[in-house]
């Protein structure tokens, strides 16, 4: 019993072991690793060049007459500004490190990370809605203007296309915002709930959701699958000129094979690149359509507390943005190795 028991446990050694050693987790390990010592260095940056910038957050307060020096001497404490910059670095880092405190908002006397934790649901519910709807319609649009190249139809998707680039994001948005109030109610005018929402079953809750999220979805999009049509139409027009496309079609397959089995999984690298990019925007890029559509996410709160030089509320959003930034590099790179298996992971920069 006890010879069988210790062949098996032997064996969950030699099974563990190898897993622990496989090429992808030592991947993993090192570019977390270089994520950390990546997020030191831009918080360590992003503290001092919001040192450098003129006056702080009790600068506004002392514009008020009903605000006593005795008061605005102990929030300089509360608040540790009465310290060298170097010592509110290292206790806030130390903060984060031990307990992942982030501090405390000077403007919403609240902790940084629960505000953080409260709009960042909206934010990834817009965005990730975004990149969806982006990539179900750029990716086909984007084949079909490749396959049916100098044509009618690709002359015309190339024209949305450039169309779509030239507009500014904050244009398309109040567009469709004039837009939204010439047709209203068909769609919502701002927020991302009715009035009457509490009221509603959990199915017309989401239903409500939904209907808020059309327009600010559509105006992030526009930018975004204009730029990955172009992308994929290059990516496949490159090709599908190849050698290997003329041996397919010579062989009879069909051209739905040839084009997405052969081109587009040949033609994806780059865009799923561009998908780990795009995670990485998450952050800001719906700041815009935030601010139009009076969404309650990130965007809007980064804003103000930049206006109001709330310290460490700016530190939590700006590590915040540097890790999703890491997060969606090496979630590209280990899309990259699922994809093709030719690559090597540590040939990836």
């Amino acid at each position: 019993m006890n010879s069988f028991l210790s062949f098996h446990f032997h064996k969950l050694l030699i099974e563990l072991k190898k897993r622990l050693t496989s090429d992808t987790n030592l991947y993993v390990v090192k570019r977390v690793i270089q994520g950390l010592l990546t997020l030191l260095l831009a918080s360590f940056l992003s503290f001092i060049i919001i040192q450098i910038a003129p006056g702080n957050y009790l600068d506004t307060l002392k514009q008020n007459p009903n605000i006593s020096a005795e008061t605005l001497a102990s929030l300089n404490e509360r608040f540790g500004l009465d310290q060298p910059w170097h010592k509110q670095y290292i206790k806030w880092l130390l903060q984060v490190v031990i307990h992942l405190d982030f501090g405390e908002s000077f403007v919403f006397n609240r902790s940084v990370i629960s505000l953080l934790n409260e709009r960042i649901i909206a934010t990834l519910l817009l965005s990730i809605s975004s990149i969806i709807l982006t990539w179900l319609i750029a990716l086909p649009f984007g084949i079909l203007s490749a396959v049916k190249n100098n044509s009618f139809i690709d002359k015309l998707l190339r024209i949305i296309s450039y169309l779509g680039q030239g507009f500014p994001s904050f244009i398309t948005a109040l567009l469709l915002l004039i837009l939204a109030q010439n047709i209203s109610p068909i769609l919502p005018v701002g927020d991302m709930i009715s009035l009457n929402h509490q009221e509603l079953s959990s199915i017309e809750k989401i239903t409500d959701i939904v209907w808020h999220m059309i327009l600010p979805t559509i105006a992030l999009s526009i930018t975004s699958f204009a730029g990955l049509m172009r992308l994929t139409r290059g990516q496949m027009l490159d090709v599908m000129r190849q050698n290997y496309i003329q041996t397919a079609r010579a062989k009879g397959l069909s051209e739905d094979k040839v084009v997405y089995i052969h081109g587009l999984r040949n033609a994806i690298n780059p865009l799923i690149t561009l998908l780990g990019f795009e995670f990485a925007s998450l952050l800001g890029g719906s700041f815009i359509a935030e601010f139009f559509f009076n969404w309650p996410g990130l965007g809007t709160l980064i804003l103000g507390a930049v206006q109001a030089q709330d310290l460490y509320l700016v530190m939590g959003s700006l590590t915040m943005g540097a890790t999703m930034l890491i997060v969606g590099n090496l979630l590209a790179d280990l899309l990259l190795k699922a994809v093709d298996p030719r690559i090597k992971l540590e040939n990836l920069k």
